[in-house]
């Protein structure tokens, strides 16, 4: 197996333990701490020392790490993606039931997705639970790891018109069926209830009995479906990814790859990955909050630097926002813009938008290519069709709370916002290979 192939390996992965935002940000705790990352937190006093290694989360979904170097520090350098995919999230009191027989969750949408994807495969839930201890309040981790339930597309012949186009709608055709109430599980071999009467599936007993805790005990949950799809390399060579979440999971894991990877040395590396911007990025742990400026204002603090230094240091810095890129489709190459046409294994892909929801221009592209180059590691580009509106990312709201030179990048994939995306087999370690180049200075 080649270093390819290994990276991206590692990536599936990663994104197999990912099925929601909180379990991407604690599987990114756990390579952190691997590498030596000591944990802070938001609500205690932070020691810092020349050389350290910290990270620090919030809101169980956001994470941002940082390097400190040994000697002295002339700025940042960031690179920041995203640990939200489109998905469905589990309403309160989600049970629904159908006649006396089935029973459905309900569910609504969030972010941007491509609806029919979701259906006819098996799905599950998974999380974050509220649970009232000793202590108070405690946030667990939940993952019903089972195939749990499904999106039931109708029959062609009650819709004949399916293969014309459908318009789906969320709160009728897109709720999973998750159980049926009327089945007796005693008649089909399994023990009924001690009274004799028969058990009815609850989502939150099913989530207490997966996360080892009492029903009662929950006072809250964040929940959402996720498929059970595995990723898999495809292709007559194996040069294809087909995984679920690869927007943006496949960034942030090579984001913490490399930074787990390399040793600061002028400038104090930091490694972000916000929380909701499939939404908007407009929560306290979204790119549009005050999180990254934060703590970067404690940084400052720790090293007992004024605020005088601290702007210099920001005019000296340089953002990398990560969040994928499309790539040019095989079924409809029109769609892509007739000069900047990135392709799967084609490398990384430096985004370029007019109106600037892409933050990169002129200068910003020339350092890019300069550490892909440094690396050895292809690049690409991308704009828009001029005529197809996009979408923005992380770049330019990241830097309205923090002034900083940016470039937005992505690594090339099909299908995004799909159940399951694809992308190029060799793009995952294209990307470990110039972030470390980046951070390595």
């Amino acid at each position: 197996m080649n270093d390819f192939q290994k990276t991206t390996k590692e990536m599936l992965d990663f994104i197999e333990k990912s099925p929601t935002c909180f379990h991407a940000v604690a599987n990114i705790g756990a390579m952190l701490e691997e590498a030596g990352y000591v944990r802070l937190r938001e609500n205690e006093e932070w020691k810092l020392v020349k050389g350290g290694k910290y990270y620090t989360e919030r809101n169980d979904s956001s994470v941002i790490a940082f390097a400190i170097p040994t000697e002295t520090v002339k700025g940042f350098h960031m690179a920041a993606a995203h640990s939200d995919s489109p998905c469905f999230k589990v309403k309160e009191k989600p049970e629904l039931t159908v006649e006396d027989h089935y029973m459905r969750l309900n569910t609504e949408k969030y972010g941007g997705m491509i609806l029919s994807t979701w259906m006819d495969r098996p799905l599950s839930v998974a999380g974050r639970l509220a649970v009232r201890g000793t202590d108070g309040i405690q946030s667990r981790l939940v993952n019903i790891d089972r195939d749990l339930c499904v999106i039931p597309n109708v029959a062609i012949h009650m819709n004949r018109e399916m293969n014309k186009g459908v318009e789906y709608n969320p709160q009728v055709d897109m709720l999973p069926l998750f159980a049926d109430v009327a089945f007796d599980t005693d008649a089909a071999g399994a023990s009924a209830t001690a009274d004799g009467s028969l058990e009815k599936p609850a989502l939150l007993g099913l989530a207490a009995e997966a996360a080892g805790v009492d029903a009662e005990a929950i006072f809250g949950e964040d929940l959402f479906l996720y498929t059970r799809q595995e990723g898999r390399f495809l292709g007559t060579k194996g040069e294809f990814v087909l995984a679920p979440r690869l927007d943006d999971l496949q960034s942030a894991f090579a984001l913490t790859k490399a930074f787990t990877e390399s040793t600061p040395t002028e400038y104090i590396n930091i490694c972000a990955v916000f929380d909701n911007e499939e939404v908007g990025s407009g929560t306290r742990q979204g790119a549009d909050s005050t999180f990254l400026a934060d703590v970067l204002d404690r940084i400052t603090e720790g090293l007992l630097a004024d605020h005088s230094t601290y702007l210099r240091w920001i005019a000296d810095s340089f953002l990398i926002s990560a969040d994928n890129a499309h790539a040019v489709h095989p079924n409809h190459p029109e769609k892509a813009d007739p000069t900047n046409r990135p392709y799967l294994n084609g490398g990384i892909v430096i985004k370029f938008h007019g109106s600037q929801k892409y933050t990169t221009d002129g200068i910003s592209a020339a350092k890019m290519k300069d550490y892909c180059e440094r690396a050895k590691v292809p690049y690409q580009t991308y704009a828009n069709r001029s005529d197809i509106a996009g979408g923005s990312t992380l770049g330019n709201i990241s830097t309205a709370h923090v002034s900083v030179s940016s470039v937005d990048i992505g690594l090339p994939q099909l299908a995004m916002h799909s159940a399951v995306e694809t992308a190029g087999m060799m793009d995952t370690e294209y990307a470990v290979r110039a972030l470390k180049e980046f951070w390595g200075e």
